[in-house]
């Protein structure tokens, strides 16, 4: 019934297909009625932004259109304010007002869904464009993507849940097994939050919990308990002293405060966090406040912001303490002091799952990691090396690749460790181990390096759609910014400096270059990437500016329109990618119809 960490013998073997059944189920409920309860009232989906929000808006209705969501599911997508960025706190309260807005009174009933999705997705930007709540999975015909998974994952949440809003990130997957007779259930006033076990090191940076022992045994693979103290992101000696590291062992031991599910081999853990969900009258109390303070000039946390406030042994020290903070904003403290006067006191229980496991797919090498090794994550999920697409019988034979509702013309050559999505590569193409392809189309001969990113993007200028594709190193690190020219030495781009990518490509550092209208100059935001007239000529392009890098060779771009990735995010084209994905997927469908008519009629 529900997913669960791989076993020995013929258990562990059956596991993977219990994502795929529950699949099943979401799906069998698309387009047709639903018994009161089942499904979820209201699906929330937060976007940053009015064109994000716009992006959302199109593929929930196109998925709808497809039957592969069920409609008797309000879905709702909620741009952040204009203005300074509020962060996924800020997104909550805001969503809760949306809610009001568009359903007035009706809403205190509902039983709510909210999904954090309108980051910019910097770390794994082939999802930036579209939004990380749309990343296809290598899973289904037609494929999954993050939001169909969500939604059988928690399939059966909404029958054992009082009114309120459960909370989630677009980025995360929680798996879990418990008893045949077992619930997981929302029932309780004030806040219940998810609790899985893990490693110290993955306690630094998550939400750890200090479980209250004399509500936690430790024993059977879920419990429910409260939580007497929450740490965001805490160092290992916090862990320690505030006792919320345990013992996990053969025969669970009490640990002050409590111990960790059982194990052949005694070994510390926390417990950390995932999904919490909050009752109706205290999500009410949070858009009160939201209410009163009009806007919000600073960037909140749900996790850090919220919980830490909660549990009889929270103090309000957290609310000084920015060393987590990416920004500071004046107002930070001042918000999260107020938010623990509103909130101190309230509890915080805690589901403890033991036989449970929680995985990110937030960066590009965690993203090649889950999709094309040996990753628990791949076996529990059934994920596959060939999902909904179209290519040679030589790739289906290769296992440390993913191929994603894509068509690979007969002669192509993908190295392991490769994703390929939503693309077209033609028969004189070879790409190099580990690198990621997206939404590209390739019909010209070329060795793709090893370890390359290359996403495409539709956008729309003045003389109507064009085409831009940004290229990377994986591991380039786009989040990166220096505050002055005489700094951009540190930017490397491929394994070079992006100065000496300048020179090759007869670019000049100057602030002209940066799109950002601040001191953030950063590969994010240099205007490097040549617009294009046709989709193939900008994969090109790009990858010729690569190849420049490589040889140390010129290549001169200076003549095009230049664009930053985070202006082809402003002037993207979603409805131009989306028919693109169409085109390809209606000629998957045809080419699927054609195998069976051919089977059928060769076996009569």
């Amino acid at each position: 019934r529900r997913p669960a960490r791989p076993e020995r013998g013929r258990r562990g073997r059956e596991r993977p297909q219990r994502a795929g059944r529950a699949g099943r189920r979401l799906r069998a409920r698309s387009g047709s009625a639903a018994r009161p309860g089942e499904l979820w009232d209201a699906v929330v989906l937060t976007a940053a932004d009015a064109a994000q929000a716009g992006a959302f808006r199109e593929q929930l209705a196109e998925k709808l259109r497809r039957e592969q969501l069920p409609r008797a599911v309000r879905y709702l997508v909620c741009a952040d304010p204009p203005g300074p960025r509020i962060g996924n706190g800020g997104s909550t309260l805001h969503a809760l007002r949306c809610l009001e807005e568009q359903y007035g009174d009706q809403w205190t009933s509902f039983t709510v869904l909210l999904i954090h999705s309108g980051g910019y997705s910097q770390r794994l930007p082939n999802a930036s464009a579209l939004g990380k709540i749309f990343t296809a999975l290598p899973l289904g015909e037609p494929l999954y993507q993050m939001l169909e998974l969500k939604l059988s994952m928690y399939i059966d949440f909404p029958r054992h849940m009082k009114p309120g809003v459960l909370v989630t990130c677009s980025d995360d997957i929680e798996l879990y097994s418990t008893g045949v007779t077992e619930a997981i259930t929302f029932d309780k006033p004030g806040f219940t939050a998810l609790a899985h076990p893990s490693d110290l090191a993955v306690g630094t940076t998550h939400g750890v919990f200090v479980l209250d022992p004399s509500s936690f045994s430790g024993k059977g693979g879920l419990e429910y308990g409260s939580c007497y103290r929450f740490l965001h992101k805490p160092d290992v000696e916090t862990m320690h002293q505030s006792g919320a590291v345990c013992v996990r062992r053969d025969r669970p031991q009490l640990s002050s405060p409590g111990s960790c599910g059982d194990s052949a081999v005694a070994s510390e853990c926390v417990y950390t966090d995932s999904v919490f969900y909050m009752d109706h009258s205290t999500a009410q109390q949070l858009l009160h406040f939201y209410k009163q303070m009009g806007t919000l000039g600073c960037e909140i946390d749900a996790y850090g912001d919220f919980l830490q406030a909660l549990g009889p042994g929270a103090t309000p020290d957290y609310t000084k303490n920015t060393r987590n903070v990416s920004k500071e904003d004046s107002g930070l403290v001042a918000v999260r002091q107020q938010l623990y006067s509103l909130l101190q006191g309230t509890a915080l229980n805690v589901i403890v799952l033991n036989n449970s496991q929680f995985y990110h797919i937030g960066t590009t090498q965690e993203y090649l990691f889950h999709f094309t090794a040996e990753s628990k994550l791949r076996f529990e999920l059934g994920l596959q090396p060939v999902a909904f697409s179209i290519c040679p019988d030589s790739a289906r034979t290769l296992d440390q690749l993913s191929i994603i509702q894509s068509i690979l013309e007969p002669g192509c050559v993908i190295g392991p460790g490769s994703v390929i999505e939503y693309s077209r590569i033609g028969p004189e193409v070879s790409v190099g181990k580990g690198s990621i392809v997206s939404g590209s189309y390739i019909n010209f001969s070329v060795d793709i390096p090893s370890e390359c990113f290359l996403s495409s993007v539709s956008v729309k200028m003045a003389d109507g759609v064009e085409y831009v594709t940004m290229v990377f190193g994986v591991g380039d690190d786009l989040k990166k910014s220096v505050k002055s020219l005489s700094d951009i030495h540190s930017l490397r781009f491929f394994g070079a400096s992006l100065p000496e990518c300048l020179d090759l490509w007869s670019l000049e550092a100057s602030d002209q270059l940066f799109s950002s209208e601040d001191t953030r100059l950063g590969l994010w935001t240099a205007r490097i990437f040549p617009v294009c007239s046709t989709l193939s000529e900008s994969v090109r392009m790009s990858l010729n500016m690569l190849n420049s890098v490589q040889h140390k060779s010129a290549f001169k771009v200076s003549g095009f329109q230049l664009l930053s990735v985070e202006e082809m995010l402003t002037y993207k084209d979603v409805e131009d990618m989306l028919q693109f994905r169409k085109q390809i997927y209606d000629e998957i469908c045809l080419q699927r119809q054609k195998e069976k008519s051919d089977y059928r009629m060769n076996g009569t």
